[in-house]
Order: structure tokens, then C-alpha cells, then sequence
């Protein structure tokens, strides 16, 4: 027994996501609202989804960008990565417990209020290279690709052709008079 825990326990591990990422839980904010601001930011920079974060004007916002600096600063004090590198590789909201409250209503009744909660991830994964290095490698790779591509053969030249007619003017459009009825 204690031999197949310690195998399923060694095979968690090395199939584990080693990609920094952060996680606020109960949220008292729902799912979907949180779920617009994230897509704002899936896919940036680092840097670019705080720059988002901080200008955008909704109420997700502020906790979403707690998380994405949790993850970042996870990322560069437990796994030694420079902020510049990290990208938004995955975000998602997940639908927390929903608090139930009633409220008051005419003739005795009461209306159930739904409170939503959320629970915000976000993981960081670390780009190849800074993005000013990547540019000047692009440059350089595109520079050796179009001295290394052979020059095509030329393409027999087409025997001259009588000059076409111009295309005939339109006629104008013609006027239609309006008749108008005596009344009598």
C-alpha cells in the first residue's frame, strides 16, 4: 500500500504545471464580471496587463491585479524569473459558494437575493527572450532568409497586343417629369 502512494505521489510530481500562478478565493464578486476583465489581460505582457489593470475603470480590476502582482512576485522570489519575461499565459474565474439572503417584500413575501462569489487564477509563464531582443533576432533571421531564397527564373516576356478601346462613356440617366393632375 504505502508503495503505490509513494509511485502515485512521484508521478504527481513530475507531471506537475511548475508555472508560476496565483489564486484569490471568495470574491465577492461574480464569476462573469470577473471573467471581462481577465479577458482584457489573457496573452499580455506582464507589465502591460498591470498597465491594464490599473487604468481600466471596473470593479474586478483591483483584485484581479492583487493576483496577477501575487503571481508575478511568486514568480520571481520561488522560481528566480525577471518580471520583464513573464507573459499572462492563463486566466480563469471559477464560480465561489453563493451566499442566500431574502429580501422584504410587500404582503409578507420576501425575494431571494443571490450574492456570488469567485475564485480568481492566474498562472505566468516566462517568454523565450525579452521582447527588444526577439525584434533584433526577427530582423536578423528575415535579412538571411532572403539571401539564402534562389532568384526565380525569369518568365518568357508576352507578345504585344493591340492597345484595347476605350470603354464607352455612360449615357446620362434620363429625367423623369412628373405629371401633375388638373383638378377639376
Amino acid at each position: 500500500m504505502a508503495t503505490n502512494v509513494r509511485e502515485r505521489a512521484k508521478k504527481r510530481a513530475e507531471t506537475r504545471d511548475r508555472r508560476p500562478f496565483a489564486v484569490a478565493r471568495y470574491i465577492r464578486i461574480s464569476g462573469g464580471k470577473v471573467e471581462i476583465v481577465l479577458d482584457l489581460i489573457r496573452g499580455k505582457s506582464y507589465q502591460e496587463a498591470v498597465d491594464i489593470l490599473s487604468t481600466t475603470n471596473k470593479s474586478a480590476c483591483e483584485p484581479v491585479l492583487k493576483v496577477v502582482q501575487s503571481a508575478g512576485a511568486n514568480a520571481e522570489n520561488n522560481q528566480n524569473m525577471p518580471k520583464e519575461t513573464l507573459y499572462v499565459a492563463e486566466c480563469f474565474a471559477m464560480q465561489g459558494p453563493t451566499m442566500k439572503r431574502m429580501m422584504p417584500r410587500a404582503k409578507g413575501r420576501g425575494d431571494r437575493i443571490f450574492k456570488r462569489t469567485a475564485h480568481i487564477k492566474v498562472i505566468l509563464d516566462e517568454r523565450g527572450a525579452p521582447a527588444g531582443d526577439k525584434a533584433v533576432v526577427q530582423k536578423e533571421t528575415k535579412k538571411a532568409t532572403v539571401k539564402a531564397a534562389a532568384p526565380k527564373a525569369a518568365a518568357p516576356k508576352k507578345e504585344a497586343t493591340a492597345p484595347k478601346a476605350a470603354p464607352k462613356p455612360k449615357a446620362a440617366p434620363k429625367k423623369e417629369t412628373v405629371k401633375k393632375e388638373v383638378a377639376e
